[in-house]
Order: structure tokens, then C-alpha cells, then sequence
């Protein structure tokens, strides 16, 4: 093969073990050792391809290396060389992984790449997750409470002592901060995969970190770090920076324990809130208080060093569009900087690293002023980052086997002059939430769970399946969509596209709000910043019901939408069962498939995002002899369909609609007293429900007589009801059963998934029907307490 042969066996060592130092520095030409395995993908014999090298603006030529083409299910985070052993670790042979979800899953496959066993830990909520069947051994630990379990550093480090672990991962959250666990681990002789106590100490602290970077010359953002806890210090330090004012917990991230406040009259109300979120998410309630810069950008560096005194920087991530303070979309490169930018803010990283004596990964934060283009330290996270993925996908490195190798004892794979910057790379966090409840976290079981396929090009990382529960325990993230593009556009091409293909149905997630904002003008110019959401929340938030003073109309494509929706389920009955009895449209009405038979239908719209309040479709249904089913409806007119369920897990089908082929993607399940069904159309999602069929009695009957096949709807509770917007725990009650309350004013805090809900009076009354406890469950249909107008009660 001459010299393309050498190129095939390089491409192919790259491709399986980005950190090997010996591979690599085989690659002689540039656009061979900038991030080969980016670029494999797109690679054809005999094409020529230009690829955009961020790191120096300028654009490469890649002649095309190899006649190779990956299998669609390649992935460089779980691949092995082919025709290559890859060299396993010296001193690790069994990791414990201290975590759930998908980083357990992520270190797991990595792990086993490297011929690592693995030992997983598992809480009483996660006995049948996907990190348990993963790993080789698994462990249970405890009580669905985290602090009970995942937090539990001493029962923790007792299983990998038992199981003769050599090392423990702890992943992100959880222990990965923890200096007493790291400590903990050093004192009982098992490796710990991450930083050393000290070096997480000082940054963990964000008081003593900002001092530490002031020193090292790393910008600051001025403001008050110190012990001092006393609320009226606080207060005068906030009023002494002057407002906006941040409070932010010292051991904090995720924006868990932080508050904006605009004002000195909310200070003290926001800075208890920051302090109980604080002491609930990390056991520390201690806050530092910072400048508010108006629209900054949040632009990370990704750090890296090792044992022998080497630290390298791998570029930056920019995690600036944010809903409550936590990130949903990040990309690597940061957009609409300059290379002299990246570098500077590349070495303060660095800097920063190796004024605490830093080892393994770590992320360096900064705010960005967008109208100075001055950044300054924010805090370092001693951990991998959720976001870690992007920087993978531009580098074309593992960082979980960087990690793996630097506590081995090996050196960096590379040096500074060799981490290059290839093409760019989204991330979107699929969450359960509520986007029109302010984005409150879900809970409930994937009825439904459908991602796009995975390629060289497209990852999505999980620790969930179909049939899994999402918990009100833990952080409600269910997926990562990670995608690569030769540069900023072909990635949010992509992005966008594999977003319309991820499907899941069950519980409320942020999938179409993540698509809106992914489309939008402003994103796809690079113009963002941390308020992007604030900024254009008119044209990415739905206006609600309640908001509109119009009566909201159904769109034309909504009751399209549930003509087929109709067609498809009657469709995938008759294939499953003849006699039609599984179809959610059927009921005890003598409804039979192969009979002509013709029915009203009357559902339920329920919108992807906007108000719960459903809105009314019907539709008329006839199913004909021959198999065709004719749909009419006020704005479709009438549709004939037939069509077909395709092979695969049953909810592929292809319809022929008056003689255009249609393919849809079907899924039905029953809630309660209502079933579902939602359907996949192209761009479009679409919700039904209606009511679980009955089958015929005369009680039956005169339901249906009286409400018209409607979905009986609960009695209204009054306008000073308040219900819970979201499951949870009651973790403090600010006013009991008789205490008069104004518009707006705190009545208790729930709890879920680690952050804090406050829940305030709808309007002025007296507090009434309060029998709730603190430490008290909630669902998200509870009825919290009443508020009685004042007026009426006098």
C-alpha cells in the first residue's frame, strides 16, 4: 500500500486510541495530526475536502487518506484500533465508577476499551439502570436519596475496597469535588481518578480560588470572597459593589445556590434562598458576592495535566445560553472570537491550573464582557464537565482514557503545539421539563424513547432507555445529542436535524424548545450571551392560553396531524390484532375493522410547548371494506389513507395519503384514565389524547351521552387553588393555615432534583388548607394550599 498504506494505519490509530504518543507522532503533516478522527467520516477516495483549522483560521486541504468508511454505529469514545492492540493501563485494572446515568455509562465504555473492568453503584431508584447492566460488577449502595446513597463517600470507597477496585471514577457531581472523598481515597490507598485534595479544596472554595487567581494574575470579577457569613456584612458588601449583585455558593456549580438581585429590598430573602440550596446541594451554605456583568458570554477552557509537571490547554467551549443558570446548549470552538483571544484565554486556563498544583481534566470558567471583550475568572470545575463531548468531537481525543492514563502515572499524550481544533460540535441536553412552567423539572416514565441514529459524526449519550423512569431524586437530564460539522453551519445543520429525529414521549421535555432555539436568527449569527433566552423569549417561549387574551385557533397542520394520527392507529391495530380491540379509537361500541364503520372522534390537542390546557380536535372516521380509512375534518376536508407498519420495533409506518407517501413515526400508551398518542410527521410532533375506552355498560353510555366523548375534565379548584407546578419536597413553609398574605408573597419551598422552587400567593387572602410537612412528597398535581380573598373572608 506504500505510503497510503501508512496513512490507513495512522488514521486507524487515531481513530481508536487518540492518546497514544507514539501513533501520533508518526502523523507528519499537519491535517494528519490535527484531529484525524474528526474528520474519518467525511473522507471519500479520491475527493478532495477543505476543513477549517480553528486553531490557526486557516482552511486545510485534506486529500483523502483511505477508501475506509465507518459502520454507522462507530464511536472513536468506544472503538478499538483495528489491526492495533491498544495498551492497557499499567497499575488499574478495576474501576469503581461513584455515579448513575450516562457519565457512568461513558467511563464504562471507555474503561472497557482500555481492558479495564468495571464496578458499578447503584441506589435503590437506579436497580435496574443502564450503568448496572453495563458494568461487570454492580453494587447496591442505598435509598434513592442521594445523600444516602451517591453522596455516601464512606460506603462509597468501602464497596471499591470489597470489590478490589484500584481506582474510583467519580464522573460529574456528586463526589467529583469533594475534597474529604478525594483525601478519603489517597489515605486508604485507592486511585482517584481526578485532581488532588488540595487542588480541589482551593478551587472548590471560590472565596479562596479568586484569591488564588488575583495572585497568578488570572482576571477577577471584583467583589466580596470572604469568611465572613454575617447577613448584614453581606448586605452592605452588596450594596458597596452596587446592584445587579451575584450570590453565588463558594462550593457551588450548576447554578445551584445563586441568585441574581437587583435590589437592596430583596437581598436578604434571595441571599437565605442561595444559602438553604447551598447547604442542600453541597453541605455548605457559605456564598461569596460578585459584580452582575449585564451580557456576558460563559467561555470555558478544557485543562489537562499531569503528574510530571505537564499542563496543556485543549481549547475553549462556549456554554453561554443558559435557563436558570444552568447550561442546555454548548459548542466547541467558541464563535466570533479571535485566535489571539483563544490564546490568551487558553494560558490564563492553563495559569490558573498550575497555580494549585493541578492534575487530570479540569475546566476553566470565564465571564466574557460582551462590550469590553474583557474576561475574567469565574471558577474552575475539578471535574469533566457535562459538556465534555464537544471538545472530544473537534480534537479527536478521549478524555475519559486522558483521565484513566494521567492517574496511571503516564505523561500527557500531547503537547500544546499538537492539540489542533477541527471543524465544530454542539451539544444539546435533552431534559424532563416543563418549558412553559419556567422550565421546572419533570418526572415520570420514557413511554417512548426513540434517538437518532448514531454515526462518526452524531453521539448521543444516555443512561436511560424505553420504559425507564426519569426520577424526582436525581438531576433530570435524560440525554446528550452531541453532533460534528466541518465548521459552524454544517454542524447546527445537523443539529437541528437530529433533533427533529429524537423522539420522546411520556413526560414533558425541552426537545422542540432546543429545535426553536437552534433555528433561530441570532444563534445561528453566534450572537450569544448568557440572557439569549430573556432576549428573544418572544420568539422561542409560546405565549400560553392564559396569556393570550384571543381564543387560541388549531392549526391546520395540528388536525392534518391527527388525521393521520387516527389513520396510523387504526393502521397498527388491524396489523396487530384483527378483531382492532388494542387501538386507543376503538371502544365497546361494536367498532370492528373489517366492517365499514364510521365514528366521530373527539380528542385532545395537547401542544408540545405552550399552555397544558388541551384543545379540542374531531375528526370523522370511516373505515372502509377494502381497508382504506377516510378522515374528515373542519380544516383537512377529506383524506383518504391506507398504509403500512414497517419492520423494526413497530412504530415505523408508512401511509399513503391520497397518493403521497407519508412515514410516520406512531406511539400510544395509556396514563391514568386517558391514553396518548403522539405522532411524528416530518418536522412536526404532535399530541393527542382521549379517554381510556370503556366498554359498553349503561353507565358507560350515558357518559359518553353526557360528555360527548370528551375527556372529563376535574371540577376547577377556584382561583386561590394553588397546585404544585412540579413533584417534590417540601423543604420549608413560610406561612401556616390563617396568616393573611399578599399578592405574591413566599408560602413554602419545594425541592426537586436538586434545586429550589418557591411557590408564592396567586393573589391576597388568608392562607388556608395547608396540612403539608416539611420534608413532605408532593406530585405535581397536589393541591398545596387556598388562598381566601380577605374581602370575602371579613
Amino acid at each position: 500500500m506504500g505510503g497510503s498504506g501508512n496513512a490507513y494505519r495512522w488514521a486507524l490509530a487515531a481513530l481508536g486510541n487518540q492518546t497514544r504518543p507514539a501513533p501520533l507522532r508518526l502523523l507528519k503533516s499537519t491535517q494528519q495530526r490535527a484531529g484525524i478522527c474528526s474528520i474519518l467520516p467525511l473522507l471519500r477516495r479520491g475527493e478532495d475536502h477543505n476543513i477549517l483549522d480553528a486553531t490557526s483560521n486557516k482552511t486545510l486541504s485534506v486529500l483523502p487518506l483511505i477508501g475506509y468508511r465507518l459502520s454507522s454505529t462507530h464511536n472513536f469514545s468506544s472503538s478499538s484500533t483495528q489491526g492495533e492492540e491498544i495498551p492497557k493501563a499499567k497499575y488499574i485494572k478495576k474501576i469503581l465508577i461513584a455515579n448513575r446515568g450516562e457519565i457512568a455509562c461513558r467511563v464504562i465504555k471507555t474503561a472497557k476499551k482500555l481492558g479495564v473492568r468495571t464496578v458499578a453503584v447503584y441506589s435503590e431508584g437506579d436497580r435496574h439502570a443502564k450503568h448496572v447492566t453495563m458494568a461487570d460488577e454492580a453494587v447496591f449502595i442505598g435509598p434513592a436519596l442521594a445523600s444516602a446513597s451517591y453522596l455516601d463517600g464512606s460506603k462509597i470507597l468501602a464497596t471499591a475496597l470489597a470489590t478490589g477496585a484500584d481506582a474510583i471514577h467519580p464522573g460529574y457531581g456528586f463526589l467529583s469535588e469533594s475534597s474529604k472523598f478525594a483525601e478519603l481515597c489517597k489515605q486508604k490507598g485507592v486511585i482517584f481518578i481526578g485532581p488532588p485534595a488540595d487542588a480541589i479544596r482551593a478551587m472548590g472554595d471560590k472565596s479562596v480560588a479568586k484569591s488564588l487567581m488575583s495572585a497568578a494574575g488570572v482576571p477577577v470579577v471584583p467583589g466580596y470572597h470572604g469568611e465572613d457569613q454575617n447577613p448584614e456584612l453581606l448586605q452592605a458588601e452588596a450594596n458597596r459593589i452596587s446592584y445587579p449583585v451575584l450570590i453565588k455558593a463558594t462550593q457551588g456549580g450548576g447554578g445551584k445556590g445563586m441568585r441574581i438581585v437587583h435590589n437592596e429590598a430583596d437581598f436578604l430573602e434571595s441571599l437565605a434562598s442561595a444559602q438553604r440550596e447551598s447547604q442542600a446541594a453541597f453541605g455548605d451554605s457559605r456564598v461569596l458576592i460578585e459584580k452582575y456583568i449585564s451580557r456576558p458570554r460563559h467561555i470555558e477552557v478544557q485543562i489537562f495535566a499531569d503528574k510530571h509537571g505537564n499542563a496543556v490547554h485543549l481549547n475553549e467551549r462556549d456554554c453561554s445560553v443558559q435557563r436558570r443558570h444552568q447550561k442546555i446548549i454548548e459548542e466547541a470552538p467558541a464563535p466570533n472570537i479571535t485566535p489571539e483571544f483563544r490564546q490568551r484565554i487558553g494560558q490564563a486556563a492553563v495559569d490558573a491550573a498550575k497555580a494549585v498544583g493541578y492534575v487530570s481534566a479540569g475546566t476553566v470558567e470565564f465571564i466574557v464582557d460582551t462590550i469590553s471583550g474583557d474576561f475574567y475568572f469565574m471558577e474552575m470545575n475539578t471535574r469533566l464537565q457535562v459538556e465534555h463531548p464537544v471538545t472530544e468531537m473537534v480534537t479527536g481525543q478521549d478524555l475519559v482514557e486522558w483521565q484513566i492514563r494521567v492517574a496511571d502515572g503516564e505523561a500527557l499524550p500531547l503537547q500544546q503545539s499538537e492539540v489542533k481544533l477541527m471543524g465544530h460540535s454542539f451539544e444539546a441536553r435533552i431534559y424532563a421539563e416543563n418549558v412553559p412552567k419556567g422550565f421546572l423539572p419533570a418526572a415520570g416514565r420514557l413511554q417512548h424513547y426513540s434517538p437518532p441514529s448514531a454515526s462518526p459524526t452524531v453521539r448521543v449519550e444516555t443512561g436511560v432507555g424505553e420504559g425507564d423512569n426519569v426520577s424526582v431524586f436525581y438531576d433530570p437530564m435524560i440525554a446528550k445529542l452531541v453532533v460534528w460539522g466541518r465548521d459552524r453551519s454544517a454542524a447546527l445543520t445537523k443539529l437541528i436535524d437530529s433533533l427533529t429525529k429524537f423522539q420522546i414521549a411520556g413526560l414533558p421535555t425541552n426537545i422542540g424548545f432546543l429545535k426553536t432555539l437552534a433555528s433561530h436568527h441570532a444563534f445561528a449569527a453566534g450572537d450569544v450571551d448568557t440572557h439569549f433566552i430573556d432576549r428573544f423569549k418572544t420568539d422561542l417561549l409560546p405565549v400560553t392560553q392564559s396569556d393570550s387574551i384571543h381564543e387560541p385557533s388549531l392549526p391546520k397542520a395540528t388536525q392534518y396531524g391527527a388525521a393521520l394520527a387516527a389513520a396510523a392507529s387504526v393502521i397498527k391495530s388491524r396489523q396487530e390484532r384483527p378483531d382492532g380491540l388494542n387501538s386507543i379509537w376503538s371502544s365497546g361500541s361494536g367498532f370492528r375493522l373489517n366492517h365499514l364503520y364510521t365514528r366521530m372522534l373527539h380528542l385532545d390537542w395537547r401542544p408540545e410547548s405552550g399552555d397544558s390546557t388541551p384543545l379540542p380536535v374531531n375528526l370523522k372516521l370511516t373505515y372502509e371494506k377494502l381497508g382504506n380509512i377516510l378522515v374528515e375534518g373542519d380544516k383537512v376536508g377529506k383524506i383518504a389513507v391506507t398504509g403500512k407498519q414497517l419492520p423494526g420495533d413497530g412504530s415505523n409506518l408508512r401511509l399513503n395519503v391520497e397518493e403521497k407517501s407519508v412515514p410516520v413515526s406512531l406511539a400510544q400508551f395509556s396514563q391514568g384514565n386517558t391514553s396518548h398518542i403522539h405522532l411524528w410527521e416530518g418536522d412536526h410532533h404532535h399530541h393527542f389524547s382521549v379517554p381510556v375506552p370503556v366498554h359498553d355498560t349503561d353507565e358507560s353510555q350515558e357518559h359518553k351521552k353526557s360528555s360527548h366523548g370528551r375527556h372529563e375534565r376535574h371540577p376547577a379548584q377556584g382561583p386561590g387553588a394553588v397546585i404544585a407546578p412540579m413533584a417534590g419536597r417540601v423543604v420549608k413553609i413560610f406561612a401556616a393555615n390563617g396568616t393573611r398574605v399578599k399578592k405574591g408573597d413566599s408560602i413554602l419551598v419545594l425541592e426537586a432534583m436538586k434545586m429550589e422552587h418557591v411557590v408564592k400567593a396567586p393573589m391576597e387572602g388568608v392562607v388556608k388548607g395547608a396540612e403539608l410537612e416539611i420534608g413532605q412528597q408532593v406530585t405535581d398535581s397536589t393541591v398545596l394550599f387556598q388562598i381566601e380573598s380577605w374581602i370575602h373572608r371579613v
